[in-house]
This record gives structure tokens, sequence and C-alpha cells, in this order.
């Protein structure tokens, strides 16, 4: 196995793992336990990739944290446009206060009465009543706005979804590679030991030096160490999978091997029409500049009047007054300190930057798919390349080997042969699971599943 390759997976698994398993300082600090896992859906039974797919959108507690910010975001809709609702609120007020009244002053003695202190009580219930008439659209713009924002956030949910579907992709062929590394390193052990038997048969009977046992034992211990990394490489990538679907990290997943060639056909001259119709994070920046128009519009309107209409009905206790009052507001702010001023051109200033990032957004799109298009191509000449070189390791290591077994061959010459052998079949793994993740990625920059 390659050194990078081996790196990308290790990688790949620590932060998958990290991710799946960090518990939040809050949980720790109340000395809660990290949550279980939920039950396996995948013991006794050989995956799909549609399948891994399925358990993962269904899985991930990622997407479900989008869900729940999108739902959010529907409730503010709701929000902006309860202004344009009546508001009904009541209230009840009590009074309790104190009153001394000083006594009369006697004619006769001259003297004055003692004071006399008294207290009472008094509740005001009212039911009050307000209607907004007219405000120059100002809550229809606000309404506007968060329904943009929605929009938004509904798209950060196919985002989220369609990263996860390449996450589980991606985490699916490095499993393939990874289990078909083992049987390329099984092979070249067999390989090995067939080797090491041959050279202590000829040195036994005296026609090879000692020099050619030791060299095939350093060929089949290296054969046997590299053969330890690829098996370890296998569960590596089975935790990484396991992550990505959102299941225990210790399950016992299998997948179906489809790590073959298959034709990806295109129309280049469509790639970027469909990628800016399907993508999720083009219809994003979109909804943005949608949500910018809504408050230039709002922030707009703030500069004219609202008319509501307020009323309000009750009574006085203790004598049960009746009290009630109807009327028409008209609120106007003249002059704010610039402060409206300073709002409007703020929002004209966040649409054009949102129109701008549009174009950033086409852009980056492109790039990413041409990329991706180009390592596709790129991918299929490396396939056939690789198969040429197997059939041209293949024969070099039998011609080699027969010329050892003829005893006109030297050791080294048949473990390079070998090792060669192994390596381009390493290779044509490589090429093939690089292929397969190129085409999943390009299905990612066009939106597709």
């Amino acid at each position: 196995m390659s050194g990078a390759r081996l790196t990308r997976l290790v990688a790949m698994s620590l932060t998958l793992g990290l991710a799946a398993w960090l518990v939040p300082p809050e949980t720790l600090a109340q000395g809660a336990r990290p949550a279980q896992a939920p039950p396996s859906p995948v013991a006794g039974r050989i995956l799909s990739l549609q399948e891994a797919i399925d358990i993962a959108l269904e899985n991930q507690p990622s997407i479900q944290a989008r869900l729940g910010d999108y739902a959010a975001a529907r409730q503010r809709v709701d929000q902006a446009f309860s202004g344009l609702l009546p508001q009904i609120g009541g209230s009840w007020n009590a009074l309790r206060d104190q009153t001394a009244k000083v006594g009369e002053t006697s004619a006769t003695t001259g003297r004055t009465g003692p004071t006399i202190t008294s207290w009472g009580t008094t509740t005001t219930a009212k039911v009050t009543l307000s209607q907004l008439l007219f405000d120059f659209g100002k809550t229809f713009a606000a309404t506007d706005r968060e329904k943009a924002n929605a929009e938004s956030s509904k798209e950060d949910v196919e985002i989220d979804r369609n990263d996860t579907v390449l996450l589980v992709k991606e985490s699916y062929f490095n499993l393939l590679f990874g289990k078909r590394l083992v049987v390329v390193n099984q092979e070249a052990v067999a390989r090995a030991e067939l080797n090491l038997r041959s050279a202590k048969g000829f040195f036994e009977v005296g026609t090879r030096p000692k020099f050619d046992v030791t060299r095939a034992e350093v060929d089949l211990a290296n054969s046997q160490l590299t053969l330890i990394q690829a098996r370890n490489a296998v569960r590596l990538a089975r935790v990484a999978l396991n992550t990505a679907m959102g299941i225990s990290a210790t399950a016992p997943t299998e997948v179906q091997d489809i790590l073959t060639y298959e034709a990806f056909p295109v129309d280049e001259s469509r790639l970027l029409a469909e990628a800016l119709q399907r993508r999720p994070e083009y219809r994003q920046i979109k909804a943005r500049v949608e949500a910018a128009e809504a408050s230039v519009r709002q922030n707009f309107r703030n500069f004219f009047p609202d008319v509501t209409s307020n009323a309000w009905y009750g009574a006085n206790r203790a004598d049960m007054n009746e009290i009630w009052e109807l009327g028409v507001t008209l609120n106007w702010s003249i002059f704010d300190g610039g402060n409206k001023i300073a709002k409007y051109k703020e929002a004209k200033a966040s649409l054009e930057a949102a129109q701008a990032r549009v174009r950033v957004q086409e852009l980056a799109i492109w790039k990413e798919v041409e990329q991706a298009y180009l390592n596709v191509i790129e991918g299929e000449e490396r396939i056939q390349a690789a198969k040429k070189a197997v059939e041209s390791a293949q024969e070099n290591f039998r011609l080699a080997q027969g010329r050892f077994d003829a005893g006109v061959g030297t050791i080294i010459e048949l473990t390079d042969a070998q090792l060669e052998l192994t390596q381009a079949q390493s290779r044509e793994a490589n090429a093939l699971t690089d292929y397969r993740i190129a085409v999943s990625r390009l299905e990612r920059s066009l939106g597709r599943r």
C-alpha cells in the first residue's frame, strides 16, 4: 500500500471518529455519559452503496441539526407576518392608597380633633385590541426577507445531505480499496513463501548460496509487514464508513465489491448548466440576494409612518365603572439622527455584495465541475495504463521465476519482479478507487446524488 493512501485513510478515520464521539462540555459538566449508539442496521448483511447512503441520510445528526435550523427559520416567517394580525391583550392593576383627614377645630375649646386615616383600594381591568392599518409595506417586506432566509436554510439541509452522500461514497470506496490491497498483499506473501521454499531447496542441494535464502526471508518479512498494514487500513476504513453513516464505529459493516471500471458518460457542454440548476449552493446564494432585496425595501419603507387602530374596554372597582377608549394612532419618526438613512445605505451595500457573490459562486461551481471532470478523464486513463502495467509485471515475474528455477536467474531479479508485481496490482486498485471517487465528486459538483 502506498504511504499517501495509508495516511489518507488514517487521517479520515481519526477525524470522523473524533467528530462522532465528541461530547459537549456542558454535558460532561453535568456528569452525563455520551449517548449510546443506535442499534446497528448492518449486522448480518452486505451493504450496497445505495443502502449505505440511505442509512447515512437517516442517521446523520448533522442533517437533523440542519432540519431543526430550517424549522426555526420557517417560524421566523410567521413571526414577521404576525404584525399584520390583531394584537389582543389584557391588564389588571390594583392601587391601594392612604388618606389622612385632619380633625376639625372646636370653636369653644380651640382644640383640633384627631387626624382620621383611611385606606382605599382601586382596581382597573382592561382588554386591549390593536390592529395595524397601514405601514407602507414594511411588514410584507420583513416577511419576504424571512421567507428568503428560510429558503436559504432549506438549502443548507440539501448541502449537508449532498456532503454526507459524498462522504459515504468516498468511505465506501476506500474500504473496498483497503480490502483489495489485503488480497494483493496476501498473494504477495504467498509468492514470497514460495520463493523462500525454492531458495531453501536450492541451498540445501548446494546450487544456491545462503544469500538467496536470507534475501527471500527479507522479502517475505516485508510482504507480511505490508499485509499487516493493509489489514489495519481496512479496519480504519470501516470505522470511517460507519461514522459517515452515523452508526456505531464498531459495527461489522461489510460492503459489496463494486471496485470496477464503469464508464461515466457525460456531455461536457452541459455540465455547467446542469450544475447551476441542481446545486443547492447556487440556489442558496440566489435566496440570499432575495433576502437582501427585501431588506432594502423594508429599510426604505421605514421612512414612512405607521397607522394603527387602538381600543380598550374595562371597568374600575369597587364601583365597577365602565371605561373604554377607541382611537387611531399615526407614528412617524421625522428625524432620528440619520439612523434610518444609514440602515438603508447599509442594506443597499449588502445587496450589492450579495449580487457579487452570485458570480463568485458561479465561478466556484464552474471550477469545481471542470476539475472533477478532468479528474474523471485522468482516472480512466490511469486505469488503462495500470492494467497494462499489471499484465507486464505478471509476465516479468513469470519469466524471473522461471529463470530462477532454471538456475540462470538471481534472487534479486526474482524479488524485484515480485515487488514490481505487487506494486503494479496496488497501483491498479488505487487507480480504480481514485476513478470511482472522482466520479462521485463529479456527481457532487453537478448536484447529483
